[in-house]
C-alpha cells in the first residue's frame, strides 16, 4: 500500500467523483414480505428517489398490475390493494411474488422481490397422544400444525388454559409439552390450541395417566426426545429439544460436536435441559449434542441435532455509476455474500440480461464487461443477489458521453520527488471556458512493475493544479497520470510520468552469462523481489580490447534476460549490466566472455591466435604457482619444427595479483597489448598478463604464455594460450 488509509479525498477505481450523480434513481423504501388476510386489504409500500418525473408501476410474478377499482397505485408509489382475493373471477389468486419498478429518462430501476402470502391455518397434522407415566417421571406431548404465518401455541387442561406457571410445565414453541416430576394431580385430559390471523384449531384430547407411586428402582437415562435437525436465519431463535428420563434423575448437558464452546451469551436452557439461542449468527451453526449422565457415573445417553444458520445476501462491492464515450468499454462489478452461497444476475432497465455480442459475464457473475459502448447500452443496469435465507440488489447507471461533451486530457502533467516519502505533480491550468465544466481531477499511481489491479487512485480538487503525493516509500519508482472529470464523465488519461522518491540508486544486480554460439551471448539476472524499487536496466559490452562500451540498451524492469547476437566469433567480450532509477545508476560488476568454440580451445591462425578457454583460479598460495610452472615446463612441452603456433589449455592457479612475487620471476609493466600466440617468441620470454585492465610482464625461459584474468564474482578466470620453441 502506498498509504495506510484512502481518506475522503481518495476514492475506489472505476467511481465518479461524488456529484455527478446526485439525481441517481434510488429506491428509499422496497416492498418487503408481508402476509394477507382474505377480504381485508393490503398496502405494499415503495419509494424513491431521483430525478423528476418518476413513473413507478408494480408487476406480480413478472407480469404488469393493472390498475382496477381494486387494485390502484398511490401517489405515493404505495399499491393498494382493497380486498385481498384467494379466487376471484377464475384468475389467479392475489398472493404471489410483487416489485415495483421505477422510472425516469436515466433508466428503469427494479425492487426487490416481495413474496405476498394468504393467512391460513388448516387443521392439525400431528394431535397429541395418551400415555401413562409413572409417578415422579416425565410426560411428554406433541402437536403440529403449518400456519401461515406460524401459529401461537397454546395447551389446555380439561379445557382450561393450562397454567403455565409451575416449573415443572414447559411449553415449546414448536407444539411441545413437557411435565416433569409427574404427580398425581397432573393427570387429566390435555389439547393444544393454535393460533393466527386467519383462524383458530384445536387438536385432539389427550389423556394423561399417573400410575403408582414414587419409582424406587434404578432406571438407565433414556431420551426422550433429542435436537432435530434445524434451518434458520440470521437473528431467529433456535430451540434445541432435549427432555431425558431415569432414576435417579438424569443431568442434561450440551456440547458442540466440534469441541468449539456453546458460549453463554443468548444462551438459555428451557425446563430441565432444552436448549435455546437467541439471535443466531452463522458462527452459531454445527452440530450440537445432547448428553443425559447418571448423577455420579460416566454412564450416560447422547442425542445429536443439526443447526444450520443462513444469512440473505450482503454486497461486499456495488456497482459504480460510470461515464463512459462512445465506442469505449465499462465494467460493473458486484460482490455478495451470504449463506448459501448468492446466486448473481443482472437487469438492464429491470430485464434479465444475457451475455452477447459486447456484453461479457465473468467470475460467477460478478463482473459484468460491456465492450463497444453505444448509446443503445446508456441504462439502469442492476445485479441481484439471490439465495433461499433472501434476496438484495444493487444499481448503478451507464451514461455514454460524446466526445465533445467529455474535457479535454490534463496537458503539462509533470511530476518531481520533495523527499524520501512524499512527490510533487503539476499540470497546466485550463483555460476558463473548459474549467467551468471540471468538477475534480483523480491522479492514478501505482509502483512501476506493479499490477494494474494494486494501482490507487485520489480524488484533487477542481481549483488545484499542483498536488503533493505523501505516505510514499522511499527509492521506489512510481507511474502516475491524471484525469480530469465532468458530470458527464472522465477525459482521457494525461501522458504517464515516472517519478522516484529520494533515498538512493538501486542494489546491483546479480546476472550471469551463457554462450548460445559462437556469435551470441545471453545474459541474465535476477529482478528484485519487491516493485518500484528499479525502474529499468542498462546493458553495455565492448570487445577486448577495445577501449569503447557500445551504446548501452535499455531494458524495463521486468525483463531478466537479454541477448546479444551478431558478435564476433572467438572474440572476447566485456559485459557491464547496471540497474538504475530516477536517483541514478547502481554500481556496476563486469564479466569476460570468450566466444571460442568448445572444441577449440584456442584459435590459432598465421600471425595470430586468440585467446582461449576459461580456467578457474584458486587462492592457493605462491607453492601452487611453483608447481604449475613446472607442470608446463615438463609435463606438457611440445615442439613444433615449423614453429607454427600451437594451442592447448593451461591451468594455473593462481592467488591474487598482490601475492605473485618469488625469486624466480619478477612483475614488469607492459606498454603495449597482450601478444597473442605467435610464430616467434619474443626474445624476453615472458608471459604478459592482461588483469584488471592492466598489462602486467611475467618473466620465464622458453615458455610464452598470454592470458587474461578476468574477475567473475566467484574466483579468478584465467585465459591461456601456450606456445613452445
Amino acid at each position: 500500500m502506498l498509504w495506510p488509509l484512502l481518506t475522503s479525498q481518495h476514492i475506489h477505481k472505476g467511481s465518479v467523483l461524488g456529484g455527478c450523480w446526485a439525481a441517481e434513481l434510488s429506491f428509499l423504501v422496497e416492498p418487503t414480505d408481508v402476509i394477507a388476510v382474505r377480504d381485508r386489504p393490503l398496502m405494499l409500500d415503495c419509494q424513491v428517489q431521483g430525478e423528476e418525473p418518476i413513473t413507478i408501476t408494480w408487476r406480480k410474478n413478472g407480469v404488469p398490475v393493472p390498475s382496477t377499482p381494486r387494485v390502484r397505485v398511490l401517489e405515493n408509489g404505495t399499491l393498494l390493494i382493497k380486498s385481498f382475493q384467494k379466487r376471484r373471477e377464475g384468475v389467479d389468486a392475489d398472493m404471489g411474488e410483487y416489485d415495483c419498478a421505477a422510472q425516469n429518462r436515466y433508466g428503469l430501476l427494479v425492487s426487490r422481490k416481495a413474496k405476498v402470502h394468504l393467512a391460513s391455518l388448516p387443521k392439525f397434522h400431528t394431535h397429541p397422544a395418551s400415555m401413562s407415566v409413572d409417578e415422579g417421571g416425565v410426560a411428554r406431548f406433541q402437536c403440529q400444525i403449518d400456519g401461515v404465518p406460524e401459529a401461537r401455541i397454546t395447551w389446555e387442561k380439561g379445557r382450561v388454559l393450562l397454567n403455565t406457571t409451575d416449573s415443572r410445565y414447559t411449553l415449546l414453541p414448536m407444539g411441545i409439552l413437557q411435565v416433569t416430576g409427574v404427580r398425581k394431580a397432573d393427570a387429566g385430559v390435555f389439547r393444544c390450541v393454535a393460533t393466527n390471523i386467519a383462524n383458530t384449531r384445536y387438536s385432539h384430547e389427550a389423556t394423561l395417566n399417573v400410575t403408582g407411586g414414587t419409582p424406587r428402582t434404578y432406571k438407565e437415562p433414556v431420551i426422550l426426545s433429542g435436537p432435530q435437525n434445524l434451518t434458520i436465519t440470521v437473528h431467529q431463535t433456535a430451540i434445541l429439544e432435549c427432555i431425558a428420563t431415569g432414576n435417579p434423575r438424569p443431568i442434561v448437558s450440551w456440547s458442540r460436536l466440534d469441541g468449539r464452546s456453546i458460549g453463554v451469551e443468548g444462551i438459555q436452557v428451557l425446563g430441565t435441559g432444552n436448549l435455546m439461542i437467541s439471535d443466531v449468527s452463522l458462527q452459531h451453526s454445527g452440530v450440537y449434542v445432547c448428553a443425559a449422565n447418571r448423577p455420579g457415573t460416566r454412564m450416560r445417553r447422547t442425542a445429536l441435532g443439526r443447526l444450520v444458520v443462513q444469512a440473505p445476501p450482503e454486497f461486499l462491492q456495488w456497482p459504480q455509476s460510470v461515464s463512459k464515450p462512445a465506442g469505449g468499454s465499462a465494467v460493473f462489478t458486484c460482490v455478495a455474500q451470504g449463506v448459501p452461497e448468492p446466486h448473481l444476475i443482472w437487469l438492464k432497465n429491470g430485464k434479465v440480461l444475457m451475455p452477447g455480442h459486447n456484453i461479457k459475464l465473468t467470475n460467477n457473475n460478478s463482473t459484468l464487461a460491456l465492450t463497444r459502448i453505444s448509446s443503445e447500452d446508456e441504462a439502469i443496469y442492476q445485479c441481484i443477489a439471490e439465495n433461499s435465507a433472501g434476496t438484495n440488489q444493487a444499481s448503478a447507471r451507464l451514461a455514454v458521453a460524446q466526445g465533445k461533451d467529455l474535457p479535454e486530457a490534463p496537458r503539462g502533467f509533470t511530476g518531481k520527488a520533495l523527499s524520501t516519502h512524499a512527490l510533487q505533480i503539476s499540470w497546466d491550468q485550463p483555460p476558463t471556458n473548459v474549467t467551468e465544466s471540471i468538477i475534480g481531477y483523480v491522479l492514478h499511481i501505482r509502483k512501476i512493475g506493479e499490477a494494474d489491479s494494486l494501482e490507487l487512485q485520489e480524488a484533487i480538487s477542481k481549483g488545484n493544479f499542483q498536488h503533493d503525493v505523501t505516505n510514499l516509500e522511499p527509492a521506489t519508482t512510481y507511474s502516475l497520470y491524471l484525469k480530469a472529470y465532468s458530470p458527464m464523465g472522465a477525459s482521457q488519461q494525461s501522458h504517464t510520468v515516472t517519478v522516484t522518491t529520494l533515498g538512493g540508486v538501486p542494489a546491483p544486480p546479480t546476472y550471469f552469462t551463457k554462450v548460445l554460439n559462437s556469435s551470441a551471448v545471453q545474459v541474465l539476472w535476477e529482478l528484485p523481489t519487491k516493485a518500484g524499487v528499479v525502474e529499468g536496466f542498462r546493458l553495455s559490452y565492448r570487445r577486448v580490447p577495445h577501449a569503447d562500451y557500445q551504446s548501452p540498451i535499455q531494458l524495463p524492469c521486468y525483463v531478466n534476460a537479454h541477448t546479444m547476437s551478431n558478435l564476433e566469433p572467438g572474440a572476447v567480450y566485456e559485459i557491464k549490466l547496471v540497474a538504475y532509477n530516477g536517483n541514478g545508476e547502481s554500481d556496476c560488476s563486469k564479466r569476460l566472455v570468450s566466444l571460442a568454440e568448445e572444441d577449440r580451445l584456442c584459435q590459432c591462425r598465421d600471425g595470430e591466435a586468440s585467446l582461449g578457454s576459461i580456467v578457474i583460479g584458486i587462492h592457493i598460495g605462491t607453492a601452487c604457482i611453483i608447481f604449475c610452472v613446472l607442470f608446463l615446463m615438463f609435463g606438457y612441452r611440445r615442439k613444433y619444427a615449423s614453429m607454427h603456433c600451437a594451442c592447448s589449455l593451461v591451468v594455473l592457479f593462481l592467488p591474487p595479483v598482490s601475492s605473485w612475487s618469488h625469486p624466480a620471476f619478477h612483475w614488469l609493466q607492459c606498454t603495449s597489448q597482450p601478444v597473442l600466440c605467435t610464430r616467434t617468441c619474443p626474445s624476453n620470454r615472458c608471459i604478459k598478463a592482461f588483469y584488471k585492465n592492466k598489462l602486467h610482464c611475467w618473466m620465464f625461459k622458453k615458455t610464452y604464455i598470454t592470458y587474461a584474468i578476468c574477475d567473475t564474482g566467484v574466483k579468478h578466470s584465467v585465459w591461456a594460450c601456450k606456445v613452445t620453441g
